[in-house]
């Protein structure tokens, strides 16, 4: 009956689009003998039908994107070949239905043609020659009217058996639901070299060689650039900028209220219409029978509606003195103001700031120094553009202008000298050794210009160079081999009889391990392992510099007294149909169009393709 009454919903629906559609009908002339562009079985597909679907696929997609979309455009996109093999396959449905001998009946059909509003009179009832009219309108008849309509409710009877027809079983979405809700119950300790029984020893210039040797690719540098650069940035320039006293003083005036800013309180003003009502509320407020909250709503506001934020004494005029003598969580008041009497409650004290004097100009000095510096830098800019283009050198601008002349062996990911720059990288990585130098920006608003001396190949750091780094690496080594043999003796005897509790190590234990879960302090693998392992096995993983060694101590299925439990499942079982149903009818459209066959007229295809642009 469910399935019977979706279906009859979906054969509602079809007709009101048909009728949505009717404009499209007849709207494009193919005069002469073209009349199909093809046929599945003995079914012709009509060109106004093929033409209809183009047209309303354009509109469908024009309202989801906002914008117009040519025919040339939704042909390079797909849309025209998808939308020919939906007509193709729909058309199969009703081959498939004639020969299986799914129709509507003549009464059916008059019910679903009295319902249609838009054949309908002002009486609510059917009118035919509101019908007559709106199908002669439209450039159709009665009989092809009715015949699409007979075979559009048939195709979507047959369709909706073919997709609701089959349910996917409730063993694959609780197989599901197990993958993805069980969780795991851990037990695990972690081993860093603070367990192990001895420190690592020095390591003697040997190991450390023969460890360098053996990871020469870690110390490897790669292929640079030999750059030489002439740069200037604002900090090469405030030495020789000066600002006077007077300004400094002006400055400090101007900007007094940020170094000086007085108390503020955070508060919050109830008014009331006259006193008496003011007293009362605060009568109510000191016995306990109101809490301020209360008196805030029986006023029918929010307490949005009465906060004034971080207000300063002098903000609140004459109240001032009084609110700002209460300490923090006090109500004032009732107090007299413009508005009427009110109680004030004072939500918070921010104690008044004030930076010394001295304090304050030399921030402003250095902060004027900074802008007259890059403004200076800005100056100078126009004048080594116009040397370069005179063809100075990098060597000429320095002698000849504030510049300073510098070299760098650059690769990518080099971040020292200039290459500490945002600016710098994009411009060196972009250089070739042909490139004439011009005037490149960095971040801090420096400039400079650079040029390609060569390059050297990739080539390992001398060993000492790079001699710490290796013995931090060759230690961290030597700590994990310990500490991965203890972790395996360790293994040993929880697989023999022992407890974690017996090894005299701090244990954790992650009561509740999701699949998608991770683990403070545990590599990534943590998780994967611990899912991939069975009841009562132990394992060993390592990261972050440590080695951990994992019990699962139970596998615990989802639990029924979780809600998300039952609203996963559902989902699951849902989602499972679906898909299954989707894919019966693809493999039932794919059968269909197979034993029918199909023939298509590709000129009748153009000339209708052609009419869209």
């Amino acid at each position: 009956m469910a399935a019977k009454k979706a279906s009859q919903t979906v054969v509602w629906i079809i007709m009101a689009l048909l009728v949505l559609g009717l404009g499209g009908f007849g709207v494009t002339n193919f005069s002469g003998t073209i009349r199909t562009i093809g046929s599945v079985g003995d079914k012709e597909i009509d060109v106004d039908t093929y033409a209809s679907a183009l047209r309303e696929e354009l509109r469908a997609i024009e309202a989801q994107t906002g914008q117009p979309l040519s025919f040339d455009q939704a042909e390079q996109l797909g849309l025209v070949d998808a939308t020919l093999s939906r007509v193709i396959t729909a058309r199969a449905f009703d081959n498939e239905t004639a020969s299986l001998g799914i129709s509507v009946g003549d009464a059916t059909l008059a019910q679903q043609l009295q319902s249609i509003q838009a054949f309908q009179g002002i009486d609510g009832k059917f009118d035919r020659e509101a019908y007559k009219f709106a199908l002669e309108r439209s450039g159709t008849t009665e009989t092809r009217f009715e015949t699409r309509l007979r075979e559009e409710t048939a195709r979507t009877l047959l369709q909706g058996a073919v997709v609701s027809g089959a349910g996917m079983s409730g063993t694959f979405a609780e197989t599901l639901l197990n993958y993805l809700a069980e969780t795991r119950k851990v037990s695990w300790i972690r081993l860093d070299e603070t367990a192990l029984d001895a420190p690592i020893p020095e390591p003697s210039q040997d190991e450390l060689q023969a460890f360098y040797e053996a990871h020469i690719d870690r110390y490897t540098i790669p292929a640079r650039k030999q750059i030489t650069y002439a740069w200037l940035t604002p900090d090469m320039l405030t030495d020789s900028v000066e600002i006077d006293q007077e300004t400094l003083d002006k400055a400090y005036a101007d900007r007094r209220s940020e170094f000086e800013r007085p108390e503020r309180r955070l508060v919050e003003r109830l008014i009331y219409p006259d006193s008496a009502a003011a007293t009362a509320a605060r009568d109510r407020l000191d016995s306990g029978a109101v809490d301020f909250d209360t008196l805030v709503e029986e006023r029918g506001l929010a307490l949005s509606d009465i906060d004034l934020g971080d207000v300063t004494e002098a903000e609140l005029a004459s109240v001032g003195a009084a609110v700002f003598a209460a300490e923090s969580g006090a109500v004032v008041g009732p107090l007299d103001t413009d508005l009427g009497p009110a109680l004030f409650r004072i939500n918070g004290v921010f104690p008044a700031q004030t930076v010394e004097h001295a304090d304050a100009i030399e921030i402003i000095r250095l902060e004027l120094i900074g802008d007259r510096a890059q403004r200076l830098v800005e100056q100078q800019m126009e004048t080594i553009e116009d040397l370069l283009a005179g063809g100075a050198t990098l060597e000429e601008l320095v002698d000849e202008t504030d510049m300073q002349l510098g070299k760098i062996d650059w690769y990518a990911g080099f971040n020292e000298d200039i290459s500490a720059y945002d600016g710098f990288d994009d411009a060196a990585a972009k250089l070739e050794e042909d490139d004439y130098p011009e005037i490149n920006q960095l971040e801090d608003g420096g400039i400079f210009a650079m040029r390609l001396e060569g390059t050297l190949a990739a080539e390992p750091a001398p060993l000492s160079e790079v001699i710490s780094r290796v013995q931090s690496s060759w230690e961290t080594e030597q700590t994990l081999i310990q500490l991965r043999d203890k972790a395996a003796g360790l293994r040993d005897r929880l697989l023999e009889s022992a407890d974690f509790d017996t090894l005299g190590l701090e244990v954790t234990v992650e009561e509740a391990l999701t699949r998608n879960g991770s683990v403070l302090g545990a590599p990534e693998t943590f998780v994967a392992e611990a899912f991939a392992m069975k009841p009562g096995e132990v394992r060993i993983t390592e990261g972050f510099g440590s080695v951990q060694i994992l019990r699962l101590d139970a596998v615990l299925p989802p639990s029924d007294l979780d809600d998300s439990t039952g609203q996963l499942r559902a989902g699951l079982q849902e989602a499972a149909s679906q898909s299954l149903g989707q894919d019966l009818y693809i493999a039932f459209a794919n059968d269909l169009r197979a034993r029918a066959g199909v023939t298509l007229d590709q000129s009748a295809i153009n000339a209708v393709h052609a009419s869209f642009r």
